[in-house]
């Protein structure tokens, strides 16, 4: 608190979601110094308890109140009513409402979305991830049933160039160890460039392979994995994080995935490989394409009409039937 208190440039909200009986002296530092903040409920209030739906509550409000506002949206809520969410959080809502099923309605099951963007790639993901093993002795935090994880170093073009150094250049040199184009000029024109569309069969491989990549990083970024101890009685696997190789429903969203020419190339990267083998990425999911780009429209539509919201995201889901197996 003090350090936040310190901070003379910081001009945003402060959420205060810790232990109850040190938030009072928290408010304290953070008003004597006149940081706009709020207090809300512990997200932890019992050792291995994850309670996150105060603070998604409070950020959710926080978000119609300012940003909207700061926008000019609100002048145009006479014409829509309200704004009900931002879009990520719509997303996430999208996710729960297809794993869940409402109203009789079945859902898919657990399930994971993939949202690869300009600038970030959002996973999503709606299941426990218990162990799917035995022998499995599950560690640290504990995660939360619905979750979202934004890759802000994973943007198709903002951050295209930090893409390649994550992946490596060898993730790339397959298709341009023999071309006359040079892989980092492309690059760069992307990132300078955001709105770029690709056009010549360079840039559309280009485009393919930045999203493969972030596909990859993405999802084991947001899956579990496996470490390795040793004990008196030999050796000791941990698991941190959720594990997701179980899960049946993988979704894509995203432009690449939607108008892209090879969606089932960038989705599978999403899959558990054994070039990373401690990691809990799924293994051998049904693959869906949002293909009317439609998932956050689904979220919104979920707090008035959760039956039809389901019936309208399930309609115009497009399964892919050529993943390995």
């Amino acid at each position: 608190a003090e350090k936040l208190a310190g901070l003379g440039d910081l001009h945003v909200p402060i959420i205060v979601a810790g232990n109850k009986t040190a938030s009072d002296e928290v408010s304290s530092i953070l008003a004597s110094r006149g940081k706009d903040h709020v207090i809300t409920d512990n997200v932890m209030p019992e050792v291995g308890v994850l309670e996150v739906d105060k603070v998604r509550a409070i950020i959710r409000e926080l978000f119609i109140s300012r940003i909207i506002e700061a926008k000019g949206l609100k002048n145009a809520e006479e014409f829509i009513d309200e704004i009900l969410m931002p879009t990520p959080t719509a997303v996430l809502a999208a996710a729960r409402l297809l794993a869940e099923g409402a109203e009789g309605e079945e859902g898919l099951g657990e399930l994971a979305i993939l949202d690869i963007g300009g600038a970030t790639t959002d996973v999503h993901s709606v299941a426990k991830g218990d162990p799917t093993e035995p022998g499995l002795v599950k560690k640290g935090l504990p995660e939360p049933y619905v979750k979202r994880t934004v890759e802000g170093d994973l943007g198709m073009r903002y951050n295209a160039s930090t893409i390649v150094q994550v992946a490596g250049e060898e993730f790339f040199s397959e298709d341009w160890s023999n071309s006359e184009i040079d892989l980092h000029n492309s690059v760069s024109r992307f990132v300078r460039n955001p709105e770029t569309l690709p056009e010549s069969e360079e840039d559309k491989t280009l485009d393919v392979n930045l999203a493969r990549a972030a596909t990859r990083f993405a999802m084991e970024r947001h899956a579990g994995r496996i470490e390795t101890t040793y004990g008196p009685s030999g050796s000791v696997y941990i698991q941190y994080g959720k594990d997701l190789r179980g899960l049946k429903t993988v979704i894509g969203t995203g432009g690449p995935l939607i108008f892209g020419s090879a969606p089932d190339l960038i989705i599978r990267e999403a899959l558990f490989s054994e070039d990373n083998p401690f990691s809990l990425c799924p293994r051998n999911p049904r693959f869906y394409i949002d293909r009317e780009y439609l998932l956050y429209a689904v979220g919104l539509l979920s707090e008035k009409e959760p039956l039809e919201a389901l019936k309208l995201g399930k309609k115009y889901l497009k399964r892919l039937n050529n993943h390995r197996a």
